[in-house]
């Protein structure tokens, strides 16, 4: 990405802010789009913010996604959404305007001028499946507006997708992340937190597996998958394939915080529309993007929980 012209949307946010700073490092010129009046809530970025384009639009607004155009991005990387799971039960119709209409709307508005355009999807697309691990050849079961509204998404990219031109568009379905910066709604950070300060950890009986990506680990596929030269038909899984019972990965924090929490397992009933087993096939981004992640969860946890421990008091 050294010297390219780089847009994230997103980039403040957890995975986007990682991938921000990667360009920056590498060299690249990267336009950040934040939403009107969030200015104030890019912290963290805040130490690369005079390297940065600021694009002050809200990706509902197609007129003044104009912005982008001015820019003239080579790649774009699209992770802006409306992305909390649980609440979007009650935010619908903003995470149709967000999720679904701001995605056509930037995918238009870069019709001809960007090159390449990556659309950072969700695992949640895939929502109940019959088998495991989940495969990009599995007909997705959204259940929740978040999910629906995210593969809305990938329906208009898979449309630009078929029709050709530019930009080339590549969809990617990134699991479960973690790492420093995430917010402590995420599973992992408020695990984290609660057994540095010694508060009580209560879960369900936590037999639902999942899998859990330390967040270099998706950068780095993420940025493949700008670089890579050819169209890419159909989504890719960013994936370890490592799956682990909630369980065993409270048990597991627990022992690499040293805590004296009480841990209280079996403490909270299950959610109605809880998915027992989730993890992934990465075949194809190995196979296309060369990609392979390089830490592995225990490695993962440990810095993040270093960074926790060092920045418990910048977070809530």
């Amino acid at each position: 990405m050294k010297g390219k012209r780089v847009l994230v949307t997103g980039g403040s946010g957890f995975i986007g802010s990682h991938l921000t700073r990667r360009l920056v490092e590498s060299g690249a010129e990267v336009g950040l789009v934040v939403r009107y009046g969030n200015v104030v809530k890019c912290e963290r970025v805040r130490d690369i913010w005079d390297h940065l384009h600021v694009i002050e639009a809200d990706v509902r607004n197609r007129g003044a996604l104009q912005a982008v155009r001015d820019f003239a991005p080579e790649v774009v990387y699209h992770l802006a959404a409306y992305n909390h799971v649980g609440e979007s039960f009650r935010q619908v119709e903003e995470c149709f305007d967000v999720n679904a209409k701001g995605t056509a709307n930037l995918l238009d508005i870069c019709d001809g001028v960007v090159k390449k355009f990556v659309y950072v999807s969700t695992s949640e697309v895939y929502g109940a499946q019959s088998a495991v691990p989940f495969v990009e050849s599995m007909c997705p079961n959204p259940i929740s507006p978040y999910a629906i509204t995210k593969y809305a998404g990938e329906l208009y990219c898979r449309l630009k997708q078929r029709v050709g031109g530019s930009p080339q568009v590549v969809v990617l379905r990134p699991f479960n992340a973690f790492g420093p910066y995430q917010s402590a709604k995420a599973i992992i950070p408020e695990l984290i937190i609660n057994c540095l300060r010694g508060l009580p950890v209560r879960t369900t009986k936590g037999e639902q597996t999942r899998e859990f990506n330390f967040v270099s680990n998706l950068v780095d596929g993420i940025i493949a998958a700008g670089e890579h030269p050819e169209p890419i038909d159909g989504p890719i899984n960013l994936a370890a394939g490592e799956e682990i019972a909630i369980r065993d990965l409270v048990l597991m924090i627990a022992e690499l915080t040293h805590t004296k929490s009480p841990v209280e397992i079996g403490a909270l009933p299950y959610r109605p529309t809880e998915i027992w087993r989730m993890y992934a096939d990465a075949n194809r981004a190995r196979t296309i993007l060369g990609w392979t992640p390089r830490i592995s969860l225990r490695e993962g946890l440990k810095i993040t929980i270093d960074w926790f421990r060092e920045h418990l008091g910048c977070v809530g």
